[in-house]
Parts: structure tokens; sequence; C-alpha cells
């Protein structure tokens, strides 16, 4: 088939007989064959659109199965189906021996409260189209339009691209908790990384290899987050308290490994440390007779209360603060953005002193 036959743009009026009584003169219909959204799809998108943008009305007759297979080169079962699916929503009605009509009111979901916004989202696509149409412009000339304007918008939130999917939660809550924006988070291999990283500001944690080839598009540039100091982390448990019994929970392994060296080099006994997997069944267990449990961000949440947590970041409070004057800058353009206030030796010296407070002298052992 040519490139001209992948795109096809036929009034409707043009092709359907008069005697059929159809009033479908401001519709067309487009079909692109060779694409990830399935010819149904088209189909059924396209007439809801025309209904809720006012170009089919309540009682309009649409075309049969046969013509639409035909003059689109579709296979009828495609257009029956995409039929079925329109009355199953109450857009249509079969009328026996008649046809495929237009049904006299709306569905239900169409005109619920919750979907009013997204409602009046396609009518405004639907007029969209119809205008460029006025003026002749072809479907991909508008979907090329519409990308450079999508691309010109500022981003609205960032995306956490990490293939280790509990680091990923980590660095998305601690960053939920830093900004306003919205946090998505999502693998290097995921299918929806290309759909994720529209509009939005990439974020990475420091990486052994590179970037995959491909994985983000041209122009847009990826950020990488740096890690809280090793150093300064080690030094909130020098010295060891005697004696003491601490929990050590998370869902991430890489987590428990390093805490447990790090505790281990400032000098506490492996029988006063108390691991536990909290992607494992009944992982809380005996957590309550610890003088305090060390945790990561997300599991520290889902611990009951009455345990005293002591979270430990992962993210420098550096990169926390320069993800807040990224969305500064973004919200308050001609400002520029605020000014950062580092703190993170402040919160190291705060984590130390609450360490001493909850772990006391002498504690039982589980």
């Amino acid at each position: 088939m040519s490139a001209a036959g992948l795109h096809r743009r036929v009034p409707i009026f043009s092709f359907v007989n008069f005697r059929f009584g159809l009033l479908l003169s401001a519709m067309r219909l487009w079909f692109a064959h060779r694409t990830e959204v399935s010819l149904r799809e088209q189909l059924v998108t396209q007439i809801i659109l025309a209904i809720q943008g006012g170009d089919l009305a309540p009682g309009d007759r649409l075309p049969s199965t046969r013509e639409i297979a035909r003059r689109f080169r579709i296979h009828q079962n495609t257009v029956s189906a995409g039929y079925r699916r329109l009355q199953r929503e109450g857009w249509v009605e079969f009328r026996r021996g008649s046809g495929v009509y237009v049904a006299q009111a709306k569905p239900e979901a169409a005109r619920s409260s919750a979907l009013a916004p997204l409602v009046a989202l396609d009518q405004l696509i639907a007029q969209l189209f119809r205008s460029a149409r006025t003026i002749g412009a072809s479907q991909s000339a508008v979907r090329d339009r519409l990308r450079h304007w999508l691309r010109l918008q500022p981003p609205d939130h960032f995306l956490v691209i990490e293939s280790d999917e509990e680091l990923r939660r980590i660095a998305a809550a601690e960053i939920e908790k830093a900004v306003a924006l919205q946090v998505r988070s999502c693998g290097w291999k995921d299918a929806r990384l290309k759909q994720e990283i529209e509009g939005a500001i990439p974020v990475v944690l420091p990486r052994k290899a590179a970037i995959p080839s491909g994985a983000v598009p041209p122009g847009i540039e990826v950020i990488t987050l740096q890690v809280r100091s090793v150093n300064a982390s080690l030094a909130q448990w020098i010295p060891a308290p005697s004696a003491a019994l601490v929990g050590i929970a998370s869902r991430w392994p890489d987590f428990l490994n390093l805490a447990r060296t790090l505790l281990l080099a400032a000098g506490f006994s492996p029988d006063s440390l108390v691991f536990r997997d909290a992607r494992k069944p009944n992982w809380q267990r005996g957590l309550k007779q610890a003088a305090a449990v060390v945790c990561d961000t997300v599991t520290g949440a889902a611990l009951p209360k009455g345990i005293r947590t002591l979270v430990f970041p992962l993210l420098s409070e550096s990169s926390l603060d320069e993800l807040r004057a990224m969305q500064d800058s973004l919200q308050n353009p001609l400002e520029g953005p605020a000014t950062a206030k580092p703190n993170s030796q402040s919160n190291s010296r705060s984590t130390a002193r609450s360490v001493a407070r909850a772990i006391p002298k002498s504690t039982p052992k589980m």
C-alpha cells in the first residue's frame, strides 16, 4: 500500500447514498492502518467525539458496516465490533431491518459530573479537528503541530527512572515530601517510559552503566541525584551504644546490606541488630522490643504506631534543594529560582541526637 493509502480522509456524505436519510455532511472519518491504535478504536472514538461535539445528532443514522468496510478497506467484522461496543456503552441503538442510529440520549457516564471535565476536553479536541478540516489541514499536520505545542509547555511532573523497583519507590517517596509537583516513576525497560517522559523532568540515581541509548528523547536533560554521604551517616552512630537492640527494616535488600555494614563498622554488636525484610510476611514481628528501628522512607510509613522509627534518608539535601529550585523556577519563571537553604549538616546532627535519645543504655533482647 502506498504512503497516501495509509491515511484516508473521506467526508461521509461523499459516499453515503441519501436514500439512507443520513445527516452526516459535517462529519469526516480518518483511519490510519499501520498504527498502535486499532481500527476499531479509531472508529469508536471518532463517532463518540462526533456525538459529543454535535456533528451527529440523536436519531441520525450511521453508515452500514459494509459501506465503511468497502470505502476504507476495513474488515466488516471490525466495523461490526465497533458498532456493538457503541451500543453496549449506550451511544447508538440497533433497529432491526433499518440500521444503526445515534441514541436519543447520551450514556449516563458521559453526563456524570465525574467525567464532565473529560467530556469537555473531548469536545474541545473535536472542535479543534473540525476547525482544522475547514482550512484543509491534514490529520498528520494537526498531529505534528499538537506535538510541537506540547513540547513547548513547561514540565508538570518529576519522573524517577530506576530499574530497581524498591529503590525507585524510596527515591520517589522522598521527592514527594520535598516538592509540590507530581512525582511519577518507572523503570528503564517499562513500556510506559516513552509516555511518562513527555512533559517530565527526568531524574535518576547514580548509575554504573550508561543511560540506555534512545531511552531519553534528544534535547531532554536528565538530572542525576546524589545520595547522602556515607561518612556523615556513619558518624551518627559513633560511638555505638552498648547493649542496645536496634531494628533495621526495609523492602530494599541493598538498604539492609548497607545498614549491616555501617552499623557493624560503627561498633554495634551483631547480636544487637535485628534485620527485617519488609517484603516478607510478618516482617514487623518483634520490632516493638527494639530501642529504635532504622528504616527507609517507605518502610517507615508502614510501621505501626508505638515503634520509634529513625528514617534514614537516601537522597542528599542538596539534590532535593535543586529539585525545589527547579520547581520554583517553573512556577515563578519571572522571579527566578528561590535561594536554596542547605541544611544537610544540621539534619545529620538532628538525626544523631535522635538516635542518642532513642537508644537507652540497656534494652531487652528478642
